[in-house]
């Protein structure tokens, strides 16, 4: 099992920036990949970032592309989401997700089998 706990949301105005942490703990954290997808009121969750076990690939949702930056830290357990340029379309909450399947498609949610409590991002116009 793998526990993820997210820290880090809040309410910004749009321009603004947040960082999102997510820490993880109960497996080899380097052995999985880690990502995170939002989830808006009335919409499907939706492909944020994923980065791979040793933080060599990275993979954007286009909506987020040169905005959002992911990287992770494997000594510390922990992954982050660096999110600039915030949107008000960017609220919502923020799943952090793992899963050591790496060969599998990162933009899928059925994809992960740990996911996190969620972060509320709310971005006001």
């Amino acid at each position: 099992q793998v526990q993820l706990v997210e820290s880090g949301g809040g309410l910004v105005q749009a321009g603004g920036s947040l960082r999102l942490s997510c820490a993880a703990s109960g497996r080899t954290f380097s052995n999985y990949r880690m990502g995170w997808f939002r989830q808006a009121p009335g919409k499907e969750r939706q492909f944020v970032v994923a980065i791979s076990p040793s933080g060599a690939m990275l993979y954007y949702g286009d909506s987020v592309k040169g905005r959002f930056t992911i990287s992770r830290d494997n000594a510390k357990n922990t992954q982050y989401l660096q999110m600039n340029s915030l949107k008000p379309e960017d609220t919502a909450v923020y799943y952090c997700v793992a899963d050591s399947r790496t060969f599998l498609a990162y933009a899928n949610p059925n994809n992960y089998n740990y996911w996190g409590q969620g972060t509320q991002v709310t971005v006001s116009s």
